[in-house]
């Protein structure tokens, strides 16, 4: 295996998948405290493979080294685990600090190695190996507990945990959403990712209708916000779109094509659906459809049941692709129920926590009469992004994409591929939001991997509006819709004077 030196590119992009790399320091406990070495050791030229992993179920960002070692550094430096890790990465041009990945000694946020795996001897004189690295408040995260009450607006406690010198002790950006209701709450003991998330699962997305909120981590700083804050702005418009993607072929000589670079930049090297729709029968098991919620006040010993139904609340959030359902509401059985009219498909007990604080408040801080509706919104909410439409690109690296932020995707329907119209799939393409990111650099070229999902369809799907179940037959005088003994001739004959049995 021969040595890799990933530096390519400046400030001019050469070729889609172009980047700007000028160095990969390692900063080991020996040169911290020598003013004359606090540069570090460059080992960028080891470097086969660099891979940053970010995605809206992390509370922080990891990655990865593959080295083509040469010098022996593992003995040489030593490495132990408690090394920092400086880069910069950027798609040539990027200026922009939202634009760069900049985890560098100044800007205050270098990544730390923690681990070191697959260590092997490649060839004489070489041994290959894998330095797994993570953010700051990865490990702080595992070195520190919250043992605090706090009281007023959830966005404002997960505010004082972040920055907190004895908890998270962050010093990078928190990026958060206003949240409507407030509470007394007590941390009891807990690591300051399990806190936020406890926090996060209570948290009311401010002028909307929308239940729970994530916390995670980015190449551009921390997020704390709700998912319709990703579909919409505060004014309720569409967040606008950060990239436009089709799959297209990319090696292509075309005089119609003006600017072969942007061609090569939005076009899609693969794709695949992880998910092509709702997985019907997962939701339904889960409560995305349907789910009672039973709230048991433990103050005056009452309890109170609220069914939610996916169809009904639907248009009260904002999503992906507008108000557009993923699942019709016509009948699904012989019943003719709707597919959210089977509140038992998840039953949930739960108590509710009022005057634990002396709050007449509920377990969301509002009404507690609200609690096991709102319990049912958020279920729901967080499911149909788990198991909702998701789709897998890879595409260029740009830098300036992360977590979040909201792209399209133009998907020319199969009927129509030959087609000069360019008809697109009516319901899979449009807005999708990036769930996952993977910025790999190898083989001097910057490649991303983008795991997006979208909760709704782009055009609503048609539907006669149907009250009855289609196909259904009512039952004759025979019975023979009900439970036949087919083992045993002579009580058949007798039951329902089938001849010939």
């Amino acid at each position: 295996m021969a040595e890799v030196d990933l530096g390519v590119g400046g400030s001019h992009i050469e070729f889609a998948g172009d980047y700007k790399l000028p160095s990969i320091v390692l900063h080991n406990h020996q040169n911290e405290g020598v003013s004359k070495q606090t540069k570090g050791t460059d080992i960028k030229h080891l470097v086969v493979e660099m891979n940053i992993y970010e995605s809206l179920f992390s509370n922080a960002i990891t990655g990865s080294l593959v080295i083509a070692d040469t010098l022996n550094l593992i003995a040489n430096l030593p490495i132990q685990g408690t090394e920092r890790l400086s880069f910069k990465l950027s798609t040539p041009g990027a200026h922009k600090a939202s634009h760069i990945v900049d985890c560098t000694e100044e800007s205050g946020h270098p990544m730390y190695i923690y681990k070191l795996t697959d260590r092997q001897q490649a060839v004489d004189g070489m041994q290959v190996y894998t330095l797994h690295f993570c953010s700051r408040e990865f490990l702080r995260n595992l070195r520190t507990k919250v043992s605090q009450s706090y009281s007023g607006r959830i966005d404002q406690m997960v505010s004082s945990i972040f920055g907190d010198e004895n908890y998270l002790d962050s010093r990078n950006q928190l990026n958060f959403q206003k949240t409507r209701n407030q509470d007394k709450i007590v941390i009891p003991n807990m690591k300051p990712f399990s806190a936020i998330n406890m926090l996060a699962k209570r948290a009311l997305g401010n002028n909307s209708k929308s239940a729970g909120y994530y916390f995670y981590e980015t190449t551009k700083g921390f997020h704390f916000r709700s998912w319709e804050s990703m579909c919409v702005d505060d004014m309720g418009n569409p967040r606008p779109v950060k990239q436009v993607f089709r799959y297209m072929p990319m090696k292509i000589v075309d005089p119609e094509i003006d600017n072969k670079m942007l061609h090569d930049y939005t076009s899609v090297e693969a794709y695949s659906f992880l998910n092509n729709f709702h997985d019907v029968a997962s939701n339904t098991a889960l409560g995305t459809y349907g789910h009672r919620v039973i709230t048991h006040n433990i103050f005056d010993k009452s309890y109170n049941i609220k069914d939610y139904n996916y169809h009904n609340s639907f248009e009260e959030t904002k999503h992906t692709d507008g108000p557009n359902p993923a699942v019709v509401d016509t009948p699904v059985d012989f019943d003719d129920k709707r597919i959210s009219e089977y509140p038992e498909s998840r039953v949930t007990v739960q108590p509710t926590s009022q005057f634990v604080h002396n709050e007449d408040t509920g377990m969301f801080g509002t009404d507690v009469s609200l609690d096991g509706k709102t319990e049912g919104e958020r279920v729901s909410q967080s499911n149909q992004i788990i198991a909702g439409t998701r789709l897998n690109l890879q595409v260029k690296g740009q830098s300036y994409l992360q977590v979040g932020d909201v792209i399209q995707f133009d998907i020319i329907s199969v009927e129509n591929k030959l087609n000069t119209d360019g008809k697109l799939d009516p319901q899979y393409s449009g807005r999708y939001i990036i769930l996952k990111l993977r910025h790999r650099v190898a083989d001097s070229e910057y490649i991303q991997t983008i795991e997006c999902v979208k909760d709704s369809v782009a055009k609503s799907f048609q539907t006669n509006r149907s009250n009855t179940f289609p196909g259904k037959k009512p039952r004759n005088d025979k019975g023979y819709y009900m439970d036949v003994n087919q083992y045993d001739n002579i009580a058949q004959k007798i039951k329902y004077g089938v001849k010939g049995l």
